[in-house]
């Protein structure tokens, strides 16, 4: 299950590099049509935004994934549950004189 989720993350990554770039580079190199007669700044500014809006597509697009992956109930080691209950069940009194022997300290 790992190993699908490490995949899912890395595809994703390449995406989120890939797609901004493709898109800056099809906007530089009049690659879409219709936008050849805009002007250079608009033609920058409507590539930014573009190239952002992917991005955060690929991002919702992966939160999407991640949300529909097998959430499996995990248990708890029974030792490490007793140990834990031990340790809070135990009286204070040692942290007490440890704080008191801290302040005769400095």
């Amino acid at each position: 299950m790992a190993a699908g989720v490490v995949q899912k993350f890395f595809i994703t990554s390449m995406f989120m590099w890939v797609a901004p770039l493709a898109i800056l580079y099809g906007f530089n190199h009049n690659l879409f049509p219709g936008l050849s007669n805009l002007s250079p700044h608009a033609m920058t500014l409507l590539s930014g935004f573009v190239a952002v809006i992917s991005v955060n597509i690929v991002i919702a697009f992966y939160i999407c994934m991640a949300m529909k992956e097998p959430s499996d109930k995990h248990e708890p080691d029974p030792k490490f549950l007793a140990d834990a209950k031990a340790s809070v069940s135990q009286p204070t009194g040692e942290a007490t004189t440890s704080s008191q022997s801290l302040k005769k300290q400095e």
